[in-house]
């Protein structure tokens, strides 16, 4: 990723229509002045929003979301034609994303707002307080696949923390970030609290480089640590938020229809376009005949362009293809699926596929799922975990369930469903290793756009000073004497 010049050689971009390669529209590509005008602008607002405090920054929260509620399925029909998803999978992005802004707004104060800290016995003469306050402006840079609730995770939090924020979405998404960007300016005119910027991956590294103090990523870990690398050049602190290779365990007491229908939505929902979404299964013994056939006959019902909807960058299609070919080389079986036209992929089921292969190792983000017979839930856990990613995962089980998801090494695991902690706003998102790092959502991700603030008022002074040069040896024998009668008997 590189500096954008400028004045870029490349003045403008078309988004296209997934479905039809159609142009949707065109926006122009910002260059490094136009990015670093965006950023001090929203540097000018930045006090006025912080001053507004949590109850006016919620006020105009509440507005936007209501407006976002209202004119859901107007966004809902842009999303469908620049992104490709069906309006249905739309309007259940667009219902969690109301839900966390919401969230955002009414909790803010109960998670940053000042409170007192107990002082402890050496400084009893101190009252403490913490508090969280706003970094300043945030820039966001956001992905393609779910281009309003992924983004939303670091805007709305940013937003209710008392940030400005400046949005750079994905060149494949333009057109939903700019609805987005424009329905808040209807609640907040006057001030240029929320920006968009356009553009490809100059764009984007303008934006590390404008002056933002933190930056929010969304996307692969090679673009991740091209936007790490851009940001280090002046200490500016990153969230990333990079893909997964999550899988489902399906222990010997799991309900096999449940979880079927469960994997396969967790697969090929998105067209598989998901970085929390099933791509790997690992089923016991006793449980794997049951749940391949129940998912074989539950794939039948699941049809591309109907169920979801074009694969959105059509490069990926050949890293789809790829994968599924290098499974078949290797002795993996398909039992469906497996087909491509243009940039619809069939759901695919596959078997007998060996750890080493791409389809295991590696990101597909498309409509495949492999299955795998291993003989216990623990061989299961040491398969899942065999990765380099570590964001997300799901188990079922009656009996087992949560003591098998809390040895996922995984950021966020779902109990006998799938993705569902994403749709609870007070939980907090995100991985580790190649997914990333930093939390969105929840408390957590409150707190990932503040920084923290220490405040001590001495309330009235101690007989014997502690921090003074007037300091006795009397009072350091006496304090030393103190704290081995109180801590010196463990």
């Amino acid at each position: 990723m590189t500096l954008a010049p400028d004045r870029p050689a490349v003045t403008d971009f078309d988004s296209l229509e997934p479905a039809t390669g159609a142009v949707y529209a065109s926006f122009p590509v910002h260059g490094r002045d136009e990015v670093v005008a965006a950023v001090a602008r929203a540097r000018e607002a930045f006090g006025w929003w912080q001053g507004l405090g949590f109850a006016g920054r919620k006020e105009r929260l509440d507005a936007w979301k209501a407006l976002l509620a209202k004119r859901l399925p107007e966004l809902a029909a842009v999303m469908n034609r620049e992104n490709g998803k069906p309006v249905a999978d739309a309007q259940l992005e667009l219902v969690l994303a109301i839900d966390h802004i919401a969230w955002a707004g009414k909790n803010a104060r109960r998670v940053l707002g000042p409170r007192r800290v107990a002082s402890g016995m050496v400084m009893a003469n101190q009252a403490a307080s913490l508090e969280y306050q706003s970094l300043g402006v945030i820039g966001v840079i956001g992905p393609w696949n779910y281009p309003v609730f992924t983004p939303m995770g670091s805007i709305a939090y940013a937003l209710a923390a008392g940030n400005t924020v400046v949005f750079k979405p994905s060149e494949y998404t333009p057109a939903v970030g700019k609805w987005l960007v424009d329905s808040f300016a209807e609640v907040v005119p006057d001030h240029d609290v929320f920006q968009l910027v356009t553009g490809l991956g100059e764009t984007g590294a303008a934006l590390c480089r404008a002056g933002v103090d933190k930056i929010a990523f969304t996307g692969s870990a090679r673009t991740g640590k091209k936007v790490m690398a851009a940001c280090a050049e002046n200490l500016v602190p990153v969230l990333m938020e990079c893909g997964g290779k999550d899988a489902m365990i399906v222990d010997d007491d799991a309900d096999v229809v449940a979880a079927a229908d469960a994997a396969l939505w967790g697969g090929m929902s998105n067209a598989g376009q998901t970085c929390i979404g099933i791509e790997r299964v690992y089923a016991t013994e006793k449980a794997y005949d049951g749940f391949l056939a129940a998912l074989t006959e539950k794939a039948k019902t699941v049809e591309a362009g109907r169920s979801y909807g074009n694969i959105t960058m059509p490069s990926q299609v050949e890293i789809i293809r790829a994968h599924i070919a290098d499974a078949i080389a290797k002795g993996g079986t398909v039992v469906t699926g497996g087909g491509i036209e243009g940039t619809l992929v069939e759901p695919t089921i596959l078997t007998g596929v060996p750890e080493d292969s791409l389809a295991v190792q590696e990101e597909t983000f498309g409509p495949t799922l492999t299955v795998t017979k291993v003989a216990d839930a623990e061989e299961a856990i040491t398969l899942s975990n065999a990765t380099s990613y570590g964001l997300a995962g799901a188990v079922f089980s009656k009996r087992h369930g949560v003591e098998i998801a809390r040895q996922l090494r995984s950021g966020m695991t779902s109990v006998n469903s799938v993705l569902a902690f994403a749709g609870v706003p007070g939980l907090p998102f995100g991985g580790s290793g190649d997914s990333g790092f930093g939390r969105i959502h929840g408390d957590d991700g409150l707190r990932e756009f503040t920084r923290a603030k220490a405040i001590t008022r001495q309330r009235f002074a101690l007989p014997m000073p502690l921090m003074s040069f007037r300091r006795t040896a009397k009072t350091d024998n006496l304090l030393v004497t103190t704290i081995r009668l109180l801590h010196g008997r463990g």
